[in-house]
């Protein structure tokens, strides 16, 4: 019985990645940034289809996967989470209303491959909406079995404060991630994760390591951050730092603006903003200055050898601050696909069969 997996939405990887360090071998991604190929290709050593979703047809996902009839298909997807996102409750724009559409373009692909799995990352909040229930209650109508649940990304050992919904489906029955690794007590750290870095100033790049680079900062920005403590407010700066809508009482709501991380915890959850002072609690513990594309890379639990960039005039912050903010982090990834695969055995298990991953 031969596995493999196709990864839409894969932009870069991470999800791919994770499941290949699982053992599942994962035989394309679809994105429509086709600047994605090249990372996504060197990494995952799989196809990369650079296409919209709502033009691919369940047919040209069904010749990736493996050509033996007898097999398990499975299909991934993290549709662009900005539509669900507690930081975006109402849709602005037409660009944003057709993101919501893609969680049944999904839908659509699901039903024209018939995957023995499917799984699905996305954020929280995209439980509450009626498109999720009713891809829900698709997957169910056609003979799955399915679970989802919120998680916490420390409780894996991942060493930021992210939490993500994370869906799994299956024909062979009940299916559900694996225990959780880690507790309080032993969650990694943000020093444990990039406490062993050299030291960059703002605006500068590594001499060892092109990828350690970060954001110069304004002259305010850096009397702000040479004010500020880690884990503390811009409450905590003099009067003349603080912001105009700092003294709005709809600015008291965004306290971690502006902020420092704590090295005794995971980090803040990294967005595709990480690199800006002024969008989060980016800012490094003890240098002055922002997290850099090696920090937040290593936050998402991408390994120090993943290629992100082909020549070092390849490397435009802004750029792989998206495509590293909207992955999802390796190690999830793995999370997911070790449930996927000791379901898989654990059902094979039973009927004696022999899988090959």
């Amino acid at each position: 019985m031969k596995i493999s997996a196709i990864d839409l939405f894969c932009g870069i990887g991470g999800l791919s990645y994770g499941l290949k360090k699982a053992g599942i071998p994962v035989v394309a991604g679809v994105d429509l940034d086709e600047n994605c190929q090249y990372a996504y290709e060197q990494n995952v050593k799989a196809d990369f289809l650079a296409k919209d979703i709502s033009k691919l047809k369940g047919a040209e996902i069904k010749k990736k996967y493996w050509s033996d009839n007898e097999q398990v298909k499975i299909l991934a997807g993290c549709a662009p989470c900005q539509p669900f996102s507690t930081h975006s409750n109402k849709i602005k724009n037409k660009k944003q209303t057709k993101k919501w559409r893609l969680i049944s373009e999904f839908k659509r692909v699901v039903k024209e491959t018939n995957p023995e799995i499917v799984t699905m990352e996305n954020v929280p909040n995209l439980a509450n909406q009626r498109i999720f229930k009713n891809f829900v209650a698709f997957l169910e109508d056609n003979g799955y079995s399915v679970s989802y649940s919120n998680v916490y990304c420390p409780d894996y050992g991942i060493p930021q404060k992210r939490r993500r919904l994370v869906l799994l489906a299956s024909k062979y029955g009940k299916i559900s991630l694996i225990p959780k690794t880690h507790s309080e007590e032993n969650y990694v750290t943000l020093k444990d994760a990039i406490g062993d870095l050299p030291p960059v100033k703002a605006g500068e790049i590594c001499e060892s390591d092109p990828f350690h680079r970060t954001t110069s900062l304004s002259e305010i920005n850096l009397r702000r951050i040479e004010a500020s403590k880690p884990n503390g407010t811009w409450l905590d700066w003099s009067d003349d730092l603080k912001l105009a809508c700092h003294t709005r009482s709809t600015g008291t709501t965004y306290k971690a603006v502006y902020g420092r991380m704590s090295w005794d915890e995971p980090s803040s959850t990294i967005t595709t903003q990480f690199y800006n002072f002024g969008t989060g609690r980016f800012g490094h513990p003890e240098q002055n200055r922002a997290l850099t594309l090696r920090e937040a890379a290593i936050l998402q639990t991408f390994p120090k050898n993943y290629k992100f960039y082909k020549s070092k005039k390849d490397i435009f912050i802004k750029r792989l601050g998206v495509y590293i903010g909207n992955a999802v982090p390796v190690e999830l990834g793995f999370v997911i696909g070790k449930s996927i695969k000791q379901h898989i055995e654990g059902h094979y298990g039973k009927t004696k069969r022999t899988v090959y991953i």
